[in-house]
């Protein structure tokens, strides 16, 4: 996969970086040649020209040594940008093709996420370490070849001392990216406490609580425990690259005193000296650069497994190979049977649940935290599917259907609503996108979500950004660079994406009115009233008041359907809906005058 996105990416800069590597590897043994002409030629008192020519090659070959490298971190630079970019659009064009909210929801799948995104630039790091390959297999076969001319004993003591380098270091790449997958847990907390000491939302309680002190230990001790692994790690390291390193020390200048004694005894010429001194400071860096190159090159590989397994990984729920068309909604939505559970090991959060959303009516979702509501949402999306049971459009299920296309049949208002950092009209263009051009139909949402007068007194109006997130200090005292909207506000912005889809079948609105004074609660309710009318939706509120005029009121409990009926018969039939009404209706009743206030 490495390859392919090299290929795609930076085919023409890699093939430069190949040829660059190669005419690296074969300067420095043209250099020292060139080195031992020179100097026999000047010792033996040869013709001027001769020595002129093998210097005239050493100037170029200088040049050569002091260009490359500028060549090679260019190109490499270069490299990494492409591949960067094609390594990040495969990897979240593949995150983009879950389905479901499964894996976003999986801390396993998260730390992967992580380390993919590290390894997006890998591919450049394999490049590297491919091409450093090769280079330390010429600048070895070289100086190897030229020291065996000299000394075949010597040439065997020197390869057989980058035996342990070679073992030690691949040991080595293995602990590390082990340590890598290791310390995930701790980073990804560190970076929940850190989010948290800039988050503005969580600045007021962390003031209020006295909690910065607090966080910041939390956020200090997952990094020291990540410190304390990576730390072992490079000691570990220090101690086994020591080591080496005075192997490597004591085998070239156990080379060295050989070919001093050598050419004391006349043995050798000054050239074959310069030639011994060249080839075992070459094939110990030939030597260093390919066990190096090996090692990364298998430390990159076992951690960009991390990429291939979620950029070639199955998506998290399954899709029809021939999925059936999603029709226009006209007998209604059947939950038949329905059971589900987040994980194996959590317990059941729905238990067989039975219901009917008949098409053009409005259902009210009611019950106390942990009954299912949310989940009933979140599958009706098909952000799930269930553990049991089917949930069926016009009695297909929904698992046979067009995911996108369900979707796009579908208008939601989550209570967990998103502030974009994005312009106003482009906030509620995201509602529907084949729509968000059209700046007639973003002003009628706004309208109908009571929220164009707020937007139209903006320093741009519609073209405002609702962020102050991308300006730097210089900017923060004006106005025009951005603003920020209170709650409310946005809470409206988030209805007016939802009116932005007319076309869709199915409503859901989810607490729509959580962050809102009475007034305007009473506001968007009716509008909302007068919007869903003859439309299928689905309301979920605390707030008994605001669904009492749903067709149909369903009440769950432990997972379950455990009565449903207008607002009416459930009043009349005295069970939970009507000891919930009952008691947030006393909290509006007024307190009997005393007689003697009379």
């Amino acid at each position: 996969m490495g390859a392919r996105l090299v290929r795609r990416g930076a085919l023409l800069a890699t093939t430069a970086y190949g040829l660059v590597t190669l005419a690296s590897g074969v300067l420095p043994i043209v250099t020292a040649w060139l080195l031992k002409v020179v100097l026999d030629a000047v010792g033996s008192g040869a013709a001027w020209g001769t020595v002129l020519g093998a210097g005239a090659g050493l100037a170029v070959a200088g040049l050569g040594t002091a260009l490359l490298p500028q060549l090679g971190a260019y190109l490499t630079g270069e490299i990494g940008r492409n591949v960067a970019l094609v390594a990040d659009d495969e990897l979240y064009r593949s995150v983009g093709r879950q389905v479901g909210l499964a894996r976003l929801e999986d801390p396993v799948f998260l730390d992967r996420l992580r380390l993919a995104q590290d390894a997006a630039a890998m591919p450049v790091q394999l490049v590297e370490a491919a091409f450093g390959l090769v280079r330390g297999v010429l600048l070895v076969g070289g100086f190897v070849g030229s020291l065996a001319l000299l000394s075949p004993a010597l040439t065997g003591l020197v390869l057989l001392a980058a035996v342990p380098v070679f073992l030690a270091e691949l040991a080595l790449a293995r602990r590390r990216a082990r340590v890598q997958w290791q310390v995930g847990p701790w980073e990804r907390t560190e970076i929940v406490y850190r989010g948290l000491l800039q988050d503005v939302q969580a600045a007021k309680e962390i003031r209020l609580f006295g909690l910065e002190d607090f966080l910041r230990g939390r956020m200090l001790r997952e990094r020291r425990r990540a410190n304390q692994a990576l730390r072992r790690v490079d000691r570990r390291e220090l101690l086994i690259q020591g080591g080496l390193g005075v192997l490597a020390a004591v085998v070239g200048g156990a080379g060295l005193l050989w070919a001093v004694r050598a050419a004391y005894a006349g043995e050798l010429t000054v050239g074959d000296v310069s030639i011994v001194i060249a080839a075992l400071a070459g094939v110990q860096t030939g030597l260093n650069a390919l066990v190096r190159a090996v090692a990364s090159g298998h430390e990159q590989l076992l951690l960009f497994d991390h990429f291939a397994v979620i950029a070639t990984g199955p998506v998290d729920l399954p899709l029809a190979v021939d999925p059936a068309p999603v029709r226009p909604l006209r007998r209604g939505i059947e939950l038949r049977d329905v059971w589900f559970r987040y994980s194996d090991e959590l317990p059941w959060v729905l238990r067989g649940v039975d219901l009917f959303l008949p098409a053009g009516q409005a259902v009210g979702l009611v019950g106390l935290n942990g009954a299912g509501k949310s989940t009933i949402v979140k599958l009706l999306c098909r952000f799930y599917d269930p553990s049991r049971g089917a949930i069926l459009w016009d009695g297909v299920d929904l698992r046979d259907l067009d995911v996108a296309e369900l979707r796009r049949r579908i208008g939601a208002v989550f209570q967990d609503y998103m502030a974009y950092d994005l312009s106003a009209a482009e906030n509620i263009g995201v509602g529907n996108l084949a729509a968000s051009d059209d700046r007639d139909r973003l002003v009628r949402a706004a309208r109908k979500a009571g929220v164009h007068p707020v937007v139209e007194a903006l320093p741009y109006g519609y073209d405002t950004l609702l962020t102050r997130i991308f300006f730097g200090e210089s900017d923060q005292g004006d106005l025009q660079t951005g603003v920020r909207l209170s709650g409310g506000q946005w809470q409206r912005i988030a209805l007016a994406r939802a009116y932005l889809r007319e076309e869709h079948d199915l409503m859901i609105l989810d607490e729509p009115s959580s962050g809102l004074d009475p007034d305007a609660e009473y506001e968007v309710h009716n509008a909302l009233r007068a919007h869903r009318s003859g439309r299928t939706s689905v309301l979920v509120s605390h707030r008994l008041g605001s669904i009492r005029d749903a067709d149909r009121i369903v009440v769950l409990a432990d997972g379950r359907v455990a009565e449903q009926g207008t607002h009416t018969e459930l009043l009349a039939a005295g069970g939970a809906y009507a000891e919930l009404f009952r008691r947030q209706a006393d909290g509006y009743q007024l307190d009997p005058v005393p007689e003697e206030a009379l």
